[in-house]
């Protein structure tokens, strides 16, 4: 069974049962979870965030395998990770990880290299929107 056992781009709602479901394991000793979560400021927002509205390249699912294969690397981590598009209101949930591991240095680096390597190298653009109807683009890194 691969070790990546989720990676879409989804415009539904997130489930974070559901990744922990697919990184179920009995070699599983670890389980740690990433939940990127729509807040209601921004360090280059004017004002109140309100929404991010999420765009992906047709490629961005199957760059999100590749990251999940890389975080894994030589280890034995099981990974499922899902980011959203679409329009999101503040606590809605734009990136889900869950990885498994037999041990937990071994479930966080994975979960950490994944996060981080989404925000350099995922395709997708996400518009900012305040309260006062201000828009702010954010793409790859931003």
């Amino acid at each position: 069974m691969s070790a990546v056992r989720l990676a879409r781009i989804s415009a539904e709602p997130l489930d974070l049962a559901a990744h922990l479901a697919a990184v179920e394991d009995d070699r599983a000793g670890a389980v740690t979870t990433f939940l990127g979560r729509v807040r209601d400021h921004d360090p280059d927002a004017h004002g109140t965030v309100v929404a991010l509205e999420y765009s992906a390249h047709p490629d961005a699912e199957a760059t999100l395998h590749g990251i999940a294969v890389q975080a894994i690397g030589e280890t034995s981590a099981i990974v499922a990770v899902s980011h959203r598009v679409g329009r999101l209101g503040v606590g809605d949930a734009a990136v889900v990880i869950a990885v498994g591991a037999p041990h937990r240095a071994e479930a966080f680096e994975v979960c950490r290299a994944v996060i981080e390597a989404i925000k350099r190298e995922l395709p997708v653009w996400k518009r900012q929107i305040e309260a006062d109807g201000t828009t702010a683009w954010k793409g790859i890194g931003g």
